[in-house]
């Protein structure tokens, strides 16, 4: 992926459980979308603010998914592993996790720049 799509750099440990944990949240809460066939569903309807994707996965499932993605400008952050991503949502594997909504795309978002998303309250200010 290229073009607009955004490579996290080298996560730390404690930044990669960060923003799975966020994700597990966002499952629990239905603040996501799991699954290439639901992050397109939900990317064709417009309902998306940004869609992690395991780069692991096999061509085809990204090639159902990333074109949607891309034609409608879709923030697109690649993951390692579609093990981890699963994990994080209590399956074996996915391939695509849709985020919908916009606070926790942004703590995502903030996680993966390694700044403090506003109200972080993981930081405590003095």
């Amino acid at each position: 992926m290229s073009d607009g799509d955004s490579v996290p750099p080298a996560l730390d440990d404690v930044t990669r459980r960060k923003v799975l944990g966020l994700v597990g949240l966002g499952a629990r809460g239905r603040l996501v979308v799991i699954g290439v066939e639901q992050v397109k569903i939900a990317a064709q309807k417009g309902n998306l603010q940004m869609v992690i994707v395991a780069q692991d996965v096999s061509r085809h499932s990204l090639d159902k998914v990333v074109p949607v993605l891309r034609a409608r400008r879709v923030e697109m952050v690649e993951w390692p592993s579609a093990a981890e991503l699963g994990g994080a949502v209590g399956r074996d594997t996915t391939a695509a996790i849709g985020i919908v909504d916009q606070a926790l795309a942004r703590g995502i978002r903030g996680a993966v720049a390694g700044a403090a998303p506003a109200g972080d309250a993981t930081r405590v200010s003095r």
